[in-house]
C-alpha cells in the first residue's frame, strides 16, 4: 500500500493514539492561557511556577480585564494579589516614563507594601514597567526622588502617600488603575479619611480594584460613593460549614463559664491537639491567659492593641506548636491563617450568625475533622436560636426521651472541682481577682453594644427549658454509674417546683403572709387551670406526626380534570408554562431603557444588595473603642433610630501614620528645600526628539536650550584687578622666573 503525503494508515493506531493524547493534553482549559493574556505576561505567570488559576482568580480576572470596578472577597493566601497583578500589566503593558504613575497600590501596613512590591518583580519581570514603594519609615528626600523617577506602578500606604501628595502638590490625572488591597483593615487602622481624601484627586475614569477579607458597613458605604457601578465577588466558602466539622454546644452558666473551659482543656480535649479560645473582649483575653498560666496550660494570646512584634512573636509561637492553645478576639484573629486547626471554642458566643461561621470555619479544613465548642449561658440562648435558623439546622435538647440531641451540658462534679480551683486562684493571686473585676466592667460595656437577637428568638428562648438539658454525649464515656446516678438526683432536684411559694412554706398558717397568699391562690385558681389544659393540649397536638403528602404534577391533573377554571393571572401563567416562548424581534424598541430597574435601585442583582447580604462587622475589642463607637452613633428624629454622628473636632484632619491628627493642608515645605538643594528642575533628563518646539527652536528644558540660557545669562568679567589679585600674580611670576635660572645653572655646568 503506498504512503501519500497528508494520509495515514488507518491500521497503524499507535499514530492515532498519540495524536489524541497531545490533543487531550493541548485542548486542557480553564487556566490562564484560555484567558487571552499578553505572552510576556503569561511567560512571567509560567515563569512564577502558576498553572491552575484559584477560584477568586477565575472569577476577578475575566471581569477586570473587561475593565469593570470590582469588590472581591477572599481570604488570606488565596491567591488575590495575583488577581489585580496580572489585570494591571495588560492594561498598561508598556513603560511611558513622561506620562509618570498610571497604576496605585494602597496597603495597610509596610510590610504588606513590600511583599507586594517583590511580587510585582516577580511577577512582572519580562514587562518593562517600573514600580516604586512609598511607605512611612523611609526618608521623604528619597521618595521625592522616586516619584520624579516617573515609576509607572505605585505601590504606597495612605498616610504617607496623601503627606506625599500635599508636599509635592501631587496631580493624580493619569492614574488608570487602583487597588486597595485589605480594605477592611485600612478602615480597621483608621485610614478612612485618607482614603476618602485621596478618591477626591483621583481621576473618574480610573478603574477600581477593592479586595477584603470581610464586608464591614463602613466599607459598603464608602464603595458605593467611591466606586461606580461596582461587580460583588463573593465566594461563598464562609457560609456553608464543613460536613467533617462536629458542633457541641453546651449550656453553662455565667459564673461557671471558666469552670467549663478547664473541664474542656484539661480533661476532653488531646493537650497535642491546636485550640483556639474566642472571647469578646481584651481583658477576657488576659484573665484566661493568667488563669490557664496558673493551671500548667501552655497558651498564648492575641488581641488588636497588642504590639505587632509581640502578635507576630505569639502567632509564630502557635503555629510552630510551641504552644497548644491561642487566646484571641474576633478583631485579632480575623487576619489569622492556621492550615492545620483541631478545636475552636466559643468562651462567648457570639452575636452573629455570620460571626460563628467565620470563627469555626477556621479548623476542619482541607478535609481534616475538627471540632467546634460553644458555651451558651442563658442570656445568648436567643443567639443559638438565630444560628439555627441560618444554618437551617433543627434544635433539640438531650434528655432521657432524646439522647441523640445536640445541646447538652457538662456534668456538675466536673465543672465544680474545676470551679473550685479558680476560687482557690482568686484567693491566692489578688493580680488575678483584679483582672476579673476588670473583665466583669468590661462585659458590661460589651453588653450595651451588643446587636439584640431577633423577636421570634427572643420569645421562643423564655420557652427554652433548659432545666432538663441533659449531660452531653461527649461526656457521658468518662462517666461511671455513681456519677450518672448524681447527676439524675440533681437534675431531679433542679426540676423540683415547690407547690406554695416562700410566704406559705416558712410561715404559720394563722399568719398575714399566709393568708394574702392562700385568698390570691383562689383567686387565680381559674385562670391557672385553663393554662395548663392549654399547655396539655399543645403537646398532645406537637407530638402528632404529620406525613407529607406527594404533590400532584401538571400531566396527572389534565388527564383527571377535562376543564379547569382559575384566575386569570393564572390562567396566562399556565399557558405560558405550556406553550414555547417567542423570542423578541430583533427591530422591537422597548418603551423602557434595559438600565431602568437598575437606575431605579429595583434591580435584582445589584451590588446594594448582595453587599447588605454579606456585610460583615466586628465588634471592638476594648473598652475604649466600644465607647468610641457609642459616642459616633446620635438619634435622629425623623428616620427614628440611630444614626452615625461627625466628630467636629476631626473634620478637615488627617491621621498621620503615627497615630497623631494634622490639618489636611499640612505642609512642610520640604519639597521646595529639596529641589533647591538637588537643583532637580534643572536636571529633569528629556528625550533628543522633544528638545526642537515647533519654530524651530531648542526648548528650555532640553540640554542645548539649557546651554544657551547659561551663555545668555553668563557675566562678563571686569578688566580691572584688586589688589589681592595683582599680588597673587605677582607671586607666580617670581616662582616661573626662579624654575628658568635653575634649569639654566644645571645646563652650564654640564
Amino acid at each position: 500500500m503506498l504512503d501519500l503525503p497528508g494520509f495515514e494508515d488507518p491500521n497503524n493506531q499507535s499514530d492515532l493514539t498519540e495524536d489524541v493524547k497531545f490533543k487531550k493534553k493541548m485542548g486542557k482549559g480553564g487556566g490562564f492561557q484560555s484567558m487571552g493574556l499578553s505572552f510576556n505576561v503569561l511567560k512571567g505567570i509560567t515563569k512564577r511556577g502558576y498553572k491552575i488559576p484559584t477560584p477568586i482568580q477565575r472569577k476577578t480576572i475575566p471581569l477586570a480585564l473587561e475593565g469593570k470596578n470590582i469588590v472581591a472577597m477572599a481570604r488570606t493566601g488565596s491567591g488575590k494579589t495575583a488577581c489585580f497583578l496580572i489585570p494591571l500589566f495588560e492594561k498598561l503593558k508598556i513603560r511611558m516614563a513622561k506620562t509618570g504613575a498610571r497604576a496605585l497600590i494602597l496597603s495597610p501596613t509596610r510590610e504588606l507594601a513590600v511583599q507586594t512590591l517583590k511580587f510585582v518583580k516577580e511577577l512582572g519581570r519580562f514587562t518593562d514597567l517600573k514600580a516604586a514603594l512609598i511607605s512611612g519609615g523611609d526618608s521623604m528626600d528619597s521618595q521625592f526622588s522616586v516619584i520624579h523617577g516617573n515609576p509607572d506602578i505605585l505601590i504606597a500606604t495612605p498616610g504617607r502617600f496623601l503627606h506625599i501628595c500635599i508636599e509635592m502638590d501631587l496631580k493624580l490625572n493619569n492614574i488608570e488603575y487602583v487597588v486597595f488591597d485589605e480594605a477592611d483593615r485600612l478602615f480597621e487602622m483608621g485610614f478612612g479619611t485618607q482614603m476618602n481624601s485621596l478618591l477626591e484627586k483621583l481621576p473618574d475614569t480610573r478603574q477600581t480594584l477593592l479586595f477584603s477579607a470581610t464586608l464591614p458597613k463602613v466599607l459598603v458605604e464608602f464603595a458605593k460613593a467611591g466606586i461606580g457601578d461596582p461587580v460583588l465577588i463573593r465566594l461563598d466558602v464562609e457560609s456553608k460549614l464543613p460536613a467533617e466539622l462536629d458542633l457541641v454546644f453546651l449550656t453553662v452558666r455565667s459564673e461557671e463559664r471558666t469552670a467549663a473551659l478547664l473541664v474542656l482543656l484539661k480533661l476532653h480535649i488531646d493537650s497535642k491537639q491546636q485550640t483556639v479560645v474566642f472571647a469578646a473582649t481584651k481583658y477576657h483575653v488576659d484573665y484566661l491567659h493568667m488563669v490557664l498560666d496558673s493551671v500548667g496550660i501552655s497558651n498564648t494570646y492575641i488581641y488588636s492593641s497588642l504590639d505587632s512584634s509581640a502578635r507576630k512573636i505569639n502567632t509564630a509561637k502557635f503555629s510552630q506548636h510551641k504552644v497548644a492553645v491561642l487566646i484571641v478576639t474576633d478583631v485579632a484573629a480575623r487576619g489569622l491563617d492556621i492550615p492545620r486547626l483541631d478545636n475552636v471554642i466559643n468562651y462567648n458566643f457570639p452575636d452573629r450568625s455570620k460571626l460563628f461561621v467565620h470563627r469555626v470555619g477556621r479548623c476542619a479544613r482541607a478535609g481534616r475533622t475538627g471540632t467546634a465548642y460553644s458555651l451558651i449561658t442563658p442570656d445568648e440562648y436567643p443567639y443559638m436560636l438565630d444560628l439555627h435558623l441560618f444554618l437551617g439546622q433543627s434544635l433539640s435538647i438531650i434528655n432521657s426521651s432524646n439522647p441523640k440531641g445536640n445541646i447538652g451540658c457538662i456534668p456538675q462534679s466536673l465543672i465544680e472541682e474545676q470551679h473550685g480551683t479558680i476560687i482557690m486562684l482568686h484567693d491566692t493571686n489578688p493580680d488575678l481577682l483584679q483582672i476579673k473585676q476588670t473583665a466583669d466592667k468590661a462585659y458590661t460595656k460589651y453588653l450595651q453594644t451588643r446587636p439584640v437577637a431577633s423577636v421570634d428568638s427572643n420569645r421562643r428562648a423564655k420557652q427554652f427549658l433548659t432545666n432538663k438539658c441533659g449531660t452531653h454525649a461527649f461526656f457521658k464515656a468518662q462517666n461511671n454509674d455513681l456519677q450518672e446516678e448524681r447527676e439524675n438526683i440533681l437534675q431531679q432536684m433542679k426540676n423540683y417546683r415547690p407547690q406554695g411559694t416562700v410566704f406559705e412554706v416558712c410561715s404559720k398558717t394563722k399568719s398575714q403572709d399566709y393568708l394574702v397568699m392562700k385568698a390570691t391562690r383562689a383567686f387565680h385558681k381559674s385562670a391557672r387551670t385553663a393554662y395548663k389544659k392549654n399547655m396539655e393540649n399543645q403537646s398532645s397536638v406537637s407530638e402528632t406526626k404529620l406525613v407529607a403528602l406527594p404533590e400532584s404534577t401538571k400531566t396527572e391533573i389534565e388527564s383527571v380534570f377535562d376543564e379547569i377554571v382559575t384566575s386569570k393571572k393564572r390562567k396566562l401563567d399556565y399557558l405560558n408554562d405550556i406553550k414555547p416562548k417567542k423570542q423578541k424581534d430583533e427591530y422591537y424598541i422597548p418603551y423602557s431603557a434595559p438600565d431602568k430597574f437598575t437606575e431605579d435601585g429595583m434591580a435584582i442583582n445589584n451590588f446594594q444588595r448582595e453587599a447588605s447580604q454579606a456585610q460583615f462587622d466586628l465588634t471592638a475589642d476594648t473598652t475604649e473603642d466600644i465607647k468610641r463607637a457609642k459616642q459616633q452613633m446620635r438619634w435622629d428624629r425623623k428616620k427614628k433610630k440611630m444614626v452615625g454622628a461627625n466628630n467636629d473636632l476631626k473634620v478637615g484632619k488627617l491621621k498621620t501614620e503615627g497615630g497623631k491628627w494634622i490639618p489636611a493642608s499640612y505642609k512642610t515645605y520640604r519639597y521646595e528645600e529639596w529641589k533647591e538643594k538637588t537643583k532637580a528642575a534643572e536636571n529633569e533628563d528629556n528625550n533628543e526628539d522633544d528638545q526642537l518646539n515647533d519654530q524651530g527652536r531648542y526648548n528650555k528644558r532640553s540640554r542645548w536650550g539649557k546651554h544657551n540660557d547659561m551663555n545668555k545669562n553668563k557675566k562678563v568679567q571686569s578688566e580691572l584687578r584688586s589688589v589681592d589679585q595683582i599680588v597673587k600674580q605677582r607671586k607666580i611670576t617670581e616662582k616661573k622666573k626662579l624654575r628658568q635660572n635653575k634649569k639654566l645653572r644645571k645646563k652650564t655646568r654640564k
